[in-house]
């Protein structure tokens, strides 16, 4: 009993407080209402949603009090200067805004310091860092997380649903976008993130296209877009789908151990004898619609530099063969003077292999599963160009036309063509990756899963903004980018408008 004594006193020295007392006559409502019978004749579900509406409003009048008790010891000053040098002699004082927040609607009074001519200073709104929109910063941050796991309209009502607030969607499109600002200058700031390890340090990328509005195209695909002729007003008909999309590189940087393994472990079909792989650490991943491709490479190369400024540990390069992301890596790296190993998926040339398999066998037969598996293995072993004269010299022997015989010399062709990025046999000694699995993963969460939504079209900038929330979150940045966010917010909103010598006085 004497330990609930200081309880009992703080309670009753809160309830002679004016600016709380809102709050108690909540409190006691609700207690009185859990205690009554009509309470006790109910489902437990049915006191939860109760609860949950009158715990939201008894924590905003809590949050209310608070900021009232705040106004009533906010003391006028002489005069407030800005940034712009100008003295503030006027004060107006108990000034309100309301503040939308996740437990609902607010007011904050507050002293304006003010000038004829010139925008007016709220020291207590720099002191509250409060955005410069109605919305809570509570608020911010559920909308950001919301919206980069489902649409916008789901973001709308999982808001209303799971909080005491309210985010229309336009505003939560302009949020979002708002959150996403200092996702470049967040990372830029990782200058001294040198990695103390001597694993591999793997860097690769990848495009995937995202269904935009026709303004935010690329100008190129803009201008086939705008020569495309519809056969149908109310439906694209087969093959007029192109010309939708733009591209967003992806990237992603991370540590791995080397791996040794042998050719006939990677081919082999029965998974029970394979050795498990070692765990993948300190993964970044992520990707830009609004930048160009050669852009996102160099903060690949950059991220990577970071982590291993002397390059004292092999790095691995790992792309898909696309022609022209290959060619921006190889410019980036021979630009910054990096040495890599840069490594054609080989996955992808399985996938060249089983289109040339079907110029020779059925499909759903052991003779194409073997040929498939004999040519990937000699492929592994360093053997790329056998296995493309080889190819090509049955399907002459065998008189196969030129229409019949086109996915054997495309894949002969792209088994010459990157022959020095296909050297599997020493890199699978070295226990180098030899496959894109992770950039792969990367593109179907960071867009497919998102901003591949049935029947969605994009604006850029909610594209991007989204994109980036994702890829802060995928990275595991978030709430360290968030509170990143709201220093550089309060600059922005705040900090910036005031004379250096105020801040020191107001500090």
């Amino acid at each position: 009993m004497p330990a609930r004594v200081p309880m009992i006193e703080a309670y009753n020295n809160l309830l002679k407080l004016e600016s709380f007392i809102s709050a108690t006559q909540q409190f006691e409502a609700l207690v009185v209402y859990l205690a009554s019978q009509g309470a006790c004749l109910e489902q437990h579900g049915n006191i939860e949603q109760y609860l949950q509406t009158a715990g939201n409003e008894l924590l905003r009048r809590l949050l209310q009090g608070h900021l009232d008790h705040r106004a009533t010891h906010e003391r006028p000053r002489q005069s407030v200067t800005g940034a712009d040098g100008i003295r503030r002699t006027y004060c107006r004082q108990s000034v309100p805004r309301r503040l939308a927040t996740v437990f609902g609607e607010v007011t904050v009074t507050r002293h304006a310091y003010q000038k004829r001519g010139h925008h007016s200073l709220y020291p207590m709104d720099q002191e509250l860092n409060l955005s410069a929109d109605k919305y809570s910063d509570g608020l911010r941050q559920r909308v950001a997380i919301e919206s980069s796991k489902s649409s916008f309209d789901e973001t709308v009502r999982s808001i209303a649903f799971n909080t005491g607030g309210a985010v229309p969607k336009r505003q939560s499109m302009q949020l979002v976008t708002k959150a996403a600002i200092d996702f470049e200058a967040f990372y830029q700031t990782r200058a001294d993130q040198k990695e103390s390890t001597s694993n591999l340090l793997v860097i690769t990328t990848d495009a995937k296209g995202i269904v935009m509005h026709k303004e935010d195209l690329r100008e190129t695909t803009k201008q086939a877009a705008a020569k495309q002729q519809h056969k149908l007003k109310s439906r694209l008909s087969p093959g007029e789908k192109a010309n939708r999309k733009r591209m967003a590189r992806v990237a992603s940087v991370y540590t791995t151990p080397c791996f040794e393994r042998t050719p006939e472990q990677i081919i082999r079909s029965n998974k029970a004898h394979n050795v498990k792989r070692p765990s993948i650490t300190n993964k970044r991943i992520w990707a830009s619609v609004e930048r160009s491709s050669e852009q996102v490479i160099q903060e690949a190369m950059e991220e990577a530099i970071r982590r291993d400024p002397d390059q004292q540990r092999d790095w691995v390069v790992l792309v898909d063969g696309e022609t022209s992301q290959l060619a921006s890596i190889e410019a980036e790296l021979k630009a910054q003077s990096l040495g890599a190993t840069v490594i054609v998926d080989f996955i992808h040339v399985l996938e060249y292999l089983w289109k040339a398999a079907r110029c020779f066998y059925s499909l759903d037969t052991d003779e194409i599963e073997q040929w498939v598996k004999g040519r990937g293995l000699k492929i592994l072993q360093g053997k790329c160009v056998d296995v493309a004269a080889g190819m090509r010299r049955r399907a002459t022997v065998e008189g196969l036309s030129q229409d019949r015989r086109k996915a054997v010399d495309t894949c002969a062709n792209y088994l010459q063509k990157y022959r020095d990025h296909l050297k599997y046999d020493r890199y699978l000694e070295k226990g180098y990756p030899i496959a894109t699995g992770v950039i792969e993963g990367a593109c179907r969460h960071l867009i497919n899963d998102r901003l591949g939504i049935t029947g969605a079209r994009w604006r850029l900038s909610s594209a991007e903004a989204i994109l980036k929330i994702r890829s802060i979150r995928s990275s595991g940045d978030f709430e360290a980018y968030w509170e990143f966010h709201k220093k550089n917010e309060r600059v922005r909103n705040h900090t910036s408008l005031y004379a250096k010598s105020q801040l020191l006085e107001a500090a």
